[in-house]
């Protein structure tokens, strides 16, 4: 079912949106947890190292495809928002025909470079050979994850944040049932972990399309809708580019980031990986109100209510503030009892790397959820660049950490590479929104 968000109270609009979003994220986090879990009991921390030690890696890719699907999504919201519903159908066939040329692209590219790309990041040689397994399995995944992504972005882009949220939950307990049984009964080791999460991916890629073509009458297209057009590729391209180079700048950083943690030994690799999982549970609230704010935000522009954006964003900062003082509680207090999850045994240095790393980056949690509302609101506007740019402010800060802050206070500066990065990609999304939306007094 359709949303129109270009009526009716913002505050009311953007929480109805948002609750079955955080509600999927959450669950999204916490299956990946229960992934985490699996492989750190059943196969072991050097395991849990190896799966981590991948993660840089895989969000230079996958956040690429995120950002991408969410470009391309910006633009039906917007047609939508416009009410050209002929505009619409036009730009999400257009998405398809990219997605199918992208997804081919990068599959040859990033399976041909993992191993050489883990070399670069100075992974730990006891956990290398895991860690490639793995990395390649879900780069050879990327066409259904490409798929899942942009459908559920064009769900979301007419307002339909629920329908996503149940093929979620299908596709996460199918993932925790298929980990137990790569890695429990074929004992498929790491690799196991990654099978299950691309085959659940392309499930959710099915569902998203099958419901799309029987509940969606808007998209049912005209023989005209679906040809092929330079201009229309080049305007896709145009707004999604620069989402996608911004997730994969910021990726970059991590990756540095990442070789500086991976220096440390396959100890400190597994307390971090740990660490980051209760940190994304905690900051879901923050990721899911950023996502919010592009559909909003895309409607409002189409239908030409830059003050409803205005009005929206206010609220959304206020609403946000809230939930990320509830989850810096979160992870103070709770953090211990999260990390405990992924490990066996009794490990007090894991617990304690892993504690510090929490309780240094709680107290910025606020700053982090400003980037997520104020990059998708420009998004949302179309502004593609200043996203961008905040991507390659937050590399140049985890570089900064990564070549000068370790060597001077160790594992401290690997904490506080992220509030760094944060703060500096902050300064100008905050600075283009308020001069836009000056102009439009």
């Amino acid at each position: 079912m359709v949303k129109d968000m270009t009526e009716g109270s913002p505050a009311r609009l953007i929480l109805a949106f948002s609750i079955p979003l955080l509600i999927g994220n959450i669950f999204q986090q916490l299956y990946s947890m229960v992934d985490t879990i699996i492989v750190g009991r059943f196969l072991g921390v050097q395991a849990l190292a190896a799966v981590g030690s991948t993660g840089s890696l895989s969000f230079l890719v996958l956040g690429f495809i995120m950002g991408i699907t969410s470009g391309f999504s910006v633009l039906a919201a917007q047609r939508f928002g416009a009410g050209d519903e002929r505009g619409l159908r036009h730009y999400v066939a257009m998405s398809v025909y990219l997605g199918f040329i992208l997804s081919a692209m990068l599959t040859v590219l990033t399976i041909c470079l993992t191993r050489p790309m883990l070399a670069l990041m100075n992974t730990p040689e006891d956990i290398f050979d895991e860690a490639a397994l793995y990395i390649i399995v879900i780069f050879a995944g990327i066409l259904p994850t490409m798929f899942y992504n942009l459908l559920a972005g064009i769900l979301r882009a007419l307002g339909d944040s629920k329908t996503p949220l149940y093929f979620l939950i299908v596709s996460s307990v199918l993932n925790i049932a298929l980990d137990m049984f790569f890695i429990v009964t074929l004992q498929s080791g790491v690799a196991g972990a990654a099978y299950a999460t691309v085959i659940s991916q392309a499930v959710s890629a099915v569902l998203c399309l099958v419901y799309i073509r029987a509940r969606f009458p808007i998209l049912r297209f005209q023989k005209e809708e679906l040809s092929y057009s330079h201009h229309s590729a080049f305007q896709l391209m145009r707004v999604g580019i620069p989402m996608a180079l911004q997730f994969s700048i910021t990726a970059i950083g991590t990756m540095i980031l990442q070789g500086a943690i991976n220096s440390f030994g396959s100890t400190v690799v597994g307390a971090y990986t740990a660490a980051c999982k209760a940190e994304q549970l905690a900051t879901q609230p923050a990721v899911t109100f950023g996502t919010t704010m592009a559909s909003y935000t895309g409607q409002n522009l189409g239908a030409g209510r830059m003050d409803r954006i205005r009005k929206g964003v206010n609220r959304c900062v206020l609403i946000s503030c809230v939930f990320c003082i509830l989850g810096s509680l979160l992870v103070v207090f709770g953090g211990s009892a999260l990390v405990s999850l992924f490990i066996t045994g009794d490990q007090p240095e894991v617990l304690a790397y892993a504690q510090e790393y929490l309780n240094t980056i709680a107290i910025f949690f606020i700053p982090l959820g400003l980037i997520f509302i104020y990059r998708n609101t420009l998004q949302g506007m179309g502004d593609g660049f200043m996203p961008m740019m905040a991507g390659v402010a937050e590399l140049v800060m985890r570089a900064f950490v990564a070549f000068y802050l370790t060597d001077r206070l160790g594992y401290l500066g690997i904490c506080l590479a992220g509030p760094i990065a944060w703060i500096g990609a902050d300064i100008p999304l905050m600075l283009t929104y308020y001069i836009k939306m000056h102009k439009f007094r």
